[in-house]
């Protein structure tokens, strides 16, 4: 893996707000699933693309805690390898699964985790999110299916197979692996990933109950998902004041993730 570093060009005023805002919500995601109980030490993967630099992508130093993520210390990598800004480590399926999946789907934001309820979902062999509460109907019909385990991922194919499975959802189940989730925003990625395992967590209790789930009708599900003129919040304002809230929790449990 290569760690040359190449000079940055030089950006514009806004360019450079951009290219900081998402540094700073990078970092705040990543210590935001420590506090959610989402992430696995140094292991696992958030990317984002740099404003404006197509085919370039912020991520945190293999060997750094996410509880210690700072906005300063996010390297910028390509689908080569290649260490364009910071200093560190790229671990290889972070290249091999994130660049593609990038490129393919053109998500702004990849997210995966092996975060334990979606997890032990997934080890099950019926590993299906099923519409049986509000929160889940949202996201059911956004899922995609990897049913197939590979193995660990040591080359640009692995991540172009899975952005194949995942076509145009935004979730994507992998099966005796864990989770994956896209999205405009470090805010709409993030809040995809924070409730899916909120759902995963809920079915797999209520399964645990041994009685018999109560699912949804397609229809209702349907009227769920649909646009409600009457609601005073946007979908996209929902997830900035989500994760607005998330990033003042931080500044109370967890503060410096924009340093």
């Amino acid at each position: 893996m290569s760690l040359h570093t190449i000079r940055p060009a030089k950006l514009s005023a806004p360019d450079k707000a951009a290219v900081q805002q998402a540094r700073v919500h990078l970092a705040a995601a990543l210590r935001l699933a420590v506090l959610d109980e989402l992430e696995e030490g140094i292991d696992n993967h958030f990317t984002m693309t740099v404003p404006g630099r197509s085919g370039q992508y912020l991520i945190l130093p293999f060997g750094r805690h996410w509880s210690e993520a700072r906005a300063s210390d996010l390297m910028v990598f390509d689908e080569t390898g290649v260490t364009l800004e910071g200093e560190g480590i790229l671990e290889l399926s972070a290249q091999c699964i994130h660049a593609p999946i990038h490129r393919l789907t053109g998500a702004k934001v990849v997210l995966h985790t092996h975060q334990t309820w979606a997890l032990a979902l997934n080890m099950l062999r019926d590993n299906r999110l099923l519409p049986c509460s509000q929160t889940a109907a949202f996201l059911v019909n956004q899922i995609a299916y990897d049913d197939t385990y590979t193995g660990l991922a040591a080359s640009l194919e692995e991540g172009e197979r899975l952005a194949g499975v995942m076509g145009d959802k935004s979730i994507l189940f992998m099966k005796n692996h864990g989770v994956l989730t896209i999205g405009d925003t470090v805010a709409q990625a993030y809040r995809r990933l924070y409730k899916l395992e909120r759902c995963c967590r809920a079915q797999l209790l209520a399964l645990s109950t041994g009685q018999p789930l109560n699912l949804l009708q397609d229809d209702v599900v349907s009227l769920v998902c649909a646009p409600n003129p009457d609601d005073r919040h946007s979908r996209a304002e929902r997830e900035r004041l989500y994760f607005e809230a998330m990033m003042r929790v931080l500044d109370r449990e967890l503060p410096g993730y924009a340093d």
